[in-house]
This record gives structure tokens, sequence and C-alpha cells, in this order.
């Protein structure tokens, strides 16, 4: 009586634990349980995209004015209209799996920043990138906090994780990583 007893308790733990999930984790597993598959980044690139054919891509749009080579540690400078009228830089790159894109990172920062003028905040900032994508690829982005108090608005669309946030006080990171090839948690930024 007692080992059921003891075994039902446990079992009893176990599920009421399962249950326990963050938000993140449950929209996480429902999207990729979900087969939608979205290969879409920006600019007409996306994931699976071969090396070459990203060069190429990109090669077009400089000799259009469109992208530059950055002097940044991300090499191509884009100037992308923010919902907010604000100039803004991007700056990014992807990262390749066996030669094919599935991992983009981005940084943005507005032309006009100067640290004592709050308009230009990164925390601003954070809200125009975060309406430029859900241009991109519509509402649906969510906070996700730590224990620390810093944040990530977080949009997950099948295979696509999207993650902006706060890099220092000018600037906002954001991840673009194809799920199907590499978790988060498993790209060193």
């Amino acid at each position: 009586m007692k080992l059921k007893l003891v075994i039902f308790i446990l079992g009893f733990g176990l599920l009421f634990s399962c249950d326990r999930k963050t938000e993140y984790e449950k929209v996480k597993q429902r999207e990729i349980e979900s087969g939608k598959i979205s290969e879409d980044i920006f600019l007409g690139i996306h994931f699976g995209m071969p090396r070459k054919e990203f060069f190429r891509v990109c090669w077009e749009m400089n000799k259009e004015g469109i992208l530059m080579n950055g002097a940044h540690a991300l090499r191509v400078q884009y100037k992308p209209e923010l919902p907010s009228g604000e100039m803004s830089y991007m700056y990014f790159y992807p990262k390749f799996e066996q030669e094919k894109i599935f991992y983009m990172q981005a940084e943005f920062q507005y032309a006009d920043w100067f640290p004592t003028n709050p308009k230009f905040s990164a925390e601003n900032l954070v809200d125009d990138v975060v309406a430029y994508f859900e241009g991109i690829y519509g509402a649906g982005f969510f906070r996700v906090e730590d224990s620390e108090g810093t944040f990530a608005m977080v949009k997950i669309d099948g295979n696509r994780l999207v993650r902006v946030y706060v890099k220092n006080r000018s600037a906002v990171s954001v991840d673009i990583l194809d799920l199907r090839v590499k978790d988060i948690k498993d790209i060193a930024s």
C-alpha cells in the first residue's frame, strides 16, 4: 500500500512539474510541433540560402545603393525605415551551417543617438525594432524576462525564432534563428 502511495505522489509531482513550462517554452513547443516552415529573414535573404547566393544578393543590393559595407563586426549596413520615422542603421551578417544560412544576427542603432537624449534610448529602439519586424513578420511578439529583469521581445513562427533585446545604451541586437538547425542556447553571441 505504501509503495502505491509513493508512486502516486511521485507521478502526481511529475505531472504537476511538467505543467510549469514558461510561456516561451510553451510557444516554442507549439510552433515547432505545428510543422509550419518560415524561411524568410529580410531583404530577400532566407534560411537555407547558400553562402555564394547571399554574397551575390548583397552585391546586387550594394550596386543599387541599398546595402553598404559596414565598418562594424557585422559587415553589411542597411538603413531601414523604422515605424517611428527616425533614421537608423542596421548591421547584419549571417552564420552558415553546411554553407547555408541558418542564423542572422543584426544590430540596430539610431543615427542621431546621443547619451543624454532619452528619445533615442535603447528601450525606445527596442519598441521601434519590434514594430519594424512586425511589419515584416506580423504581430505576435511577447516579452521574455529572466530572474534579473533583463528582457527580450520574442516571436516564434514555426521554425523561425526572432529575439530583440537591448545590447547596450545605444544598440539593440536581433537574433533570427532557424530552430530546425540549432536552438538559441546553442548560439554563441
